[in-house]
């Protein structure tokens, strides 16, 4: 059945959002110019109702959306290629934002919400600002469209048909047709984190909009340094909440792909960490802009451009072109013109704003002398800019080639061939230079610092840094020279930042939020440096043999072989590769995936084989129909360390048809470090494994055979009250044979066949007679490599006849890698986070402020 209603729906509700938009964003300016007060409000609530039928239709469409996706509307394109029946409902909900479609909607979702507070405030700025921001939801609403106009595509819609979107033979015979599954979510967004990331990235996204706006609103009412105190909040706010999903974004890099980081200078996290970089620079500016009047243009430029390369991040990484450069760009879906008319359309309208007004803006009345706050603030934002800019014009190779492509112009640029060495090293001297300028302008900004008393003042952190840095130099066997300097540097901004913070408590807590936030970058320095600077390959392969001559060179150096249930000794560890896991929504954690069978007419159910118990208890009984994920397999490593302790990982395979195997790593994480375990390569799996001939067996009660370099020693049978897949009834002979197979180390695994007898009746010449049908249930062991099945009894000789069968044993390569000190990295983005929260409560508290009160005292200005 077509539920077309819904669809309809959320098309019109779409339409309802991008014309509300357009008249409210024309209303909201029409108030801003109008001078008669009656007109004035009347133009203002017309923008007010109208923008608000505008969020009332963006909650629409989401809700909408959220229900045919939960509800499995597989007739529609957008919700057949995002989800599927399989996925937890944790995961459904990703699917909301995996495409194009519902990022920009759950982008528009959050300027909604912004602007409610927006308007609350109601202030002179609202006219202009909101008069920005509502025409920015217009162009956002244009993307999601999906209608034809001169035969030009104008966005894409969620709510199309996915006959209309798709051609296939089945919808010439049957129109209605609707799959009865979707194609799933992304392998690799199947994390707990994309489940917060993405919406969290977005609302970084869309509080950037705010100071964007107002910079904009200043620049229209001729008011350029007003608008500073009303922004601040909002721009230390977007640092907090981008900064924070940046980091989500590194978190759920580190526990999904298995390049073994968490920051791998993918194009796409660099076009959303350089406009962090330049709103970040923009704040320390506005910040001195406050405190004694300069800076201003540099700081309106700034808070502009972290704006427009938001637009800019959003081009690249929706319009196709940076193609298979990023593991996080979207398909083209055909809105690379209106993407790029978003973007200049904004940009057009700031640099034109600034032509205009430039001269008439206020100058900076002196220059600042080198002993000044102004001064080390400026070129802390210097710093940051060019660090900025170092990563943004590389990231821009693509675009630049396919912008001069269209002009016949061919660009031999290429972006860095190693993009880890290539960033690195240059952003390590960036961050060294950002450290100690941190450090040192907090000094310069609460101690009145002059050639007089600088030594005074300076030699206690820089006597304790020394000593720090110089015992985890020895400590640590830190020899490289660039490490050195990071590392002292960054212990630097830490002793400077915990000093003035001691000071803060003494004064006022609420003004401490600033040194919170570098104590917590300067951690996040130490935790990087650490972590992958001193990263240990622990998995090192010291068999001198080679796995696979095509294998690259690493891979066969920095892998260590397991085969099943073998221990191996690697480093301090003893690691055996326990077998093959599942989850399922039925069962807690992990099971044995050999004890279930999945069903043929259903690949999400599986019939336990065994039972399966876990801590003594048994939680699924032989027989039982139990849900399973069966695109995600995981494989049991246990870790034995020198002291006898054990933990295990379950470092994930998941098999795609459209992207194939997919590896995704598992991590234990100790107060000192991490293990990172991921698979590199493992055997084929059980429809694509080649067994030998059968080998016929037969044997009595306790004979012995050798099978695959094992003993095999057959104990006997016993009667078979129940089978999986058989009804046993009570006139069945039903036999399990038991042969103990002897591994090693006074261990024994079990192979257990089963044979059953059913008397049937069959219509003969002679009649009806009875007979017997004989059911073989043989018993598969991966780790052994043997298949054995009891294929017929002899009771008169007292045999056995048993069918043997063996193949490879069971085995994985797999790679572990020890980062020490990692959590100083997490740790000082949740201290980073708190930090900037501190301030931007502080920020919004002072906005409301009088003008007319008195100044506050120059301390409190900190941020």
């Amino acid at each position: 059945m077509i539920h077309s209603f819904i669809g309809n729906l959320g098309h019109t509700s779409i339409i309802v959002a991008f014309v509300a938009a357009i008249l409210s964003a024309i209303a909201y300016r029409l108030s801003a110019i109008e001078n008669n007060s009656v007109e004035k409000n009347q133009w203002l609530k017309l923008a007010r109702g109208t923008f608000f039928l505008h969020g009332f239709s963006i909650f629409s469409i989401v809700c909408i959306l959220f229900y045919m996706i939960f509800n499995h509307y597989y007739e529609y394109h957008y919700v057949w290629s995002h989800s599927s029946d399989n996925l937890p409902a944790y995961y459904i909900v990703s699917s909301f934002w995996e495409g194009q479609e519902g990022s920009f909607l759950v982008w528009a979702f959050w300027h909604v919400l912004v602007s409610i507070f927006v308007i609350k405030k109601g202030d002179q700025w609202e006219g202009n600002v909101m008069f920005i921001i509502a025409a920015v939801q217009a162009f956002l609403m244009s993307m999601v469209l999906g209608i034809d106009v001169f035969g030009s595509k104008i966005g894409s819609s969620p709510f199309i048909l996915l006959r209309d979107a798709i051609e296939a033979p089945v919808f010439a015979s049957n129109p209605n047709f609707v799959p009865e599954d979707g194609t799933g979510l992304n392998p690799l967004l199947q994390n707990i984190w994309m489940v917060i990331h993405p919406p969290t990235l977005f609302l970084g996204f869309a509080l950037t909009i705010v100071p964007f706006a107002y910079v904009i609103a200043a620049l229209i009412q001729k008011q350029y340094s007003e608008w500073v105190k009303p922004a601040m909040g909002w721009v230390v706010l977007a640092v907090s909440v981008l900064g924070l999903g940046i980091m989500m974004g590194a978190y759920w890099a580190y526990e999904t792909l298995n390049f073994g980081g968490y920051w791998n200078w993918d194009p796409v996290e660099n076009a959303v960490y350089v406009p962090w970089l330049i709103l970040l620079a923009g704040l320390h500016l506005m910040i001195i802009q406050h405190k004694s009047h300069t800076a201003l243009k540099t700081s309106m430029v700034l808070v502009v451009t972290a704006f427009i390369l938001v637009l800019y991040s959003t081009f690249l990484t929706r319009s196709g072109v940076l193609g298979e450069a990023s593991v996080h760009s979207f398909t083209d879906l055909g809105l690379s013109g209106q993407l790029l008319l978003y973007l200049v359309f904004f940009t057009a309208i700031a640099i034109v704003l600034f032509a205009i007004r430039w001269s008439k803006m206020p100058k900076d009345e002196d220059e600042p002398s080198v002993y000044s706050s102004e001064f080390w603030f400026f070129i802390g934002a210097a710093t940051l800019t060019l660090m900025s800019f170092q990563v943004l014009v590389p990231t821009s190779i693509p675009a630049w080639n396919a912008l001069v492509s269209n002009f016949g112009i061919q660009s031999n640029l290429a972006p860095p061939a190693d993009a880890v060495a290539f960033y690195t090293k240059f952003q390590l001297w960036f961050a060294v230079a950002v450290a100690i300028i941190s450090g040192t302008t907090q000094y310069f900004f609460w101690v009145r610092i002059d050639k007089k008393n600088i030594w005074n003042t300076l030699s206690v952190p820089y006597v304790i840094t020394l000593l720090g840095a110089a015992t985890l130099i020895v400590l640590g066997n830190v020899y490289q020279p660039h490490y050195i300097v990071l590392l002292t540097a960054a212990i630097f901004s830490l002793v400077a930042n915990i000093q003035v913070l001691f000071q803060f408590v003494k004064m006022k807590m609420a003004i401490s939020g600033g040194a919170v936030s570098h104590i917590g970058a300067a951690l996040m320095l130490l935790g990087i440096l650490s972590s992958s600077g001193f990263e240990k390959v622990v998995s090192l392969n010291l068999s001198g043999k080679i796995y696979n001559s095509e294998f690259p060179e690493e891979m066969n150096k920095e892998n260590v072989l397991l085969f099943r249930g073998q221990p191996k000794k690697m480093d301090r560890y003893l690691l055996t590769y326990k077998g093959p896991r599942l989850t399922s929504r039925d069962l807690p954690g992990y099971f044995d995936k050999e004890k279930v069978r999945q069903k043929i007419n259903d690949p999400y159910r599986a019939i336990v084989m065994e039972d399966i118990i876990s801590n003594g208890e048994t939680i699924a009984k032989a027989g039982d129909d139990i849900q399973i994920y069966n695109e995600n397999i995981y494989y049991e490593i246990e870790y034995t360390d020198d002291k006898g302790k054990s933990f295990s990982l379950y470092p994930r395979v998941q098999d795609n048809e459209q992207m194939g195997p997919i590896p995704s790593p598992d991590i234990a994480s100790f107060w000192n470090k991490d293990m990172y375990t991921h698979i590199t390569n493992l055997a084929v799996d059980d429809e694509e494994i080649e067994w030998s001939p059968e080998e016929s067996l037969s044997m009595s009660l306790g004979d012995t055979v050798f099978l695959n370099d094992y003993v095999v020693i057959f104990d006997g049978v016993k009667p078979l009250d129940k089978a999986p897949g058989y009804v046993i009834k009570d006139d069945d002979v039903a036999l399990q044979a038991n042969l103990r197979v002897l591994v090693g180390n006074g261990r024994s695994i079990d192979l257990k066949p089963s044979y059953i007898l059913t008397k049937v009746k069959r219509m003969g010449m002679g009649g009806v007679t009875e007979d017997w049908d004989a059911g073989i249930i043989s018993d598969t062991n991966r780790e052994l490599g043997l298949r054995i099945a009891l294929k017929e009894i002899k009771p008169k000789e007292n045999k056995f006849v048993f069918a043997a069968e063996t193949t490879q044993k069971d085995w994985v390569i797999m790679k572990a890698v020890e980062k020490p000190f990692i959590n100083l990295l997490w740790i000082g983005t949740i201290l980073l986070t708190i930090g900037t929260i501190m301030s931007t409560v502080r920020r919004f508290k002072m906005s409301k402020t009088s003008a007319n009160q008195p100044k506050l005292k120059e301390k409190e200005l900190q941020y």
